[in-house]
């Protein structure tokens, strides 16, 4: 019963997020899930880190998946080669019991959201121009300048 609103909370959250948003989304899980593979490989709990790098897996999946190669095919195909390349670093740490491989893996994710962050706040100031553009707003004047001055 706890979980009820949580999950009730994050489908409402997923069931209305633009596709750039799922795709942040996606990162996020991704890097918690590898972060407590982590804490797992560390305190030797291979159960659970088996659990939490399974689940890393099924992400990089489907961001291989939604890559749309008909759109982009170069940069498809060295995401998918990244993608995979870090979906095996997960089988090394998985089954070598490896943190060093995971931490690869962390980095490499954490890498991928940051550029994904910084790619959604380019588009987010752009639409915003393009809205802007299309207002129709007065020239500034001096009045105006005058009126907007820092009070200190």
């Amino acid at each position: 019963m706890n979980g009820q609103p949580a999950d009730q909370y994050l489908r409402t959250k997923v069931l209305t997020a633009t596709p750039e948003q799922l795709q942040m989304m996606l990162y996020d899980g991704a890097l918690r899930f590898c972060e407590q593979a982590r804490s797992a490989l560390l305190a030797r709990n291979w159960e659970q880190s088996y659990t939490h790098i399974s689940r890393v897996q099924k992400i990089l999946v489907e961001l291989s998946c939604s890559l749309r190669h008909e759109v982009a095919p170069d940069l498809c195909g060295k995401l998918a080669a990244l993608y995979n390349y870090v979906y095996r670093k997960l089988i090394e740490a998985n089954v070598e019991h490896r943190v060093q491989a995971i931490d690869e893996a962390i980095q490499i994710l954490r890498y991928q959201r940051e550029t994904w962050a910084m790619l959604l706040q380019r588009l987010s100031r752009d639409k915003a121009a393009a809205v802007a553009s299309r207002l129709d707003l007065p020239e500034p004047s001096q009045r105006m300048e005058a009126s907007i001055s820092v009070q200190g």
